[in-house]
């Protein structure tokens, strides 16, 4: 994970809609929030979470 990131950056798969999440990477978190809401809450993981998680998308762990 980055050190220091405080820009929000959105998926490069995002199809332009809006309907997507924004994330950046701040001292000790990542953090995520809805696009459509950019001044609503944003969710804080650890970046263990964060690896972990990545980690489970890049395997196929949460395909439907």
């Amino acid at each position: 994970m980055k050190a220091l990131d405080n820009h929000w950056r959105t998926s490069t798969r995002s199809g332009g809609n809006g309907a997507c999440v924004e994330a950046r990477y701040t001292d000790h978190t990542a953090q995520v929030r809805d696009s459509k809401d950019r001044p609503g809450p944003a969710l804080a993981f650890s970046a263990g979470q964060w690896v972990d998680f990545v980690q489970g998308i890049k395997a196929g762990k949460f395909n439907a």
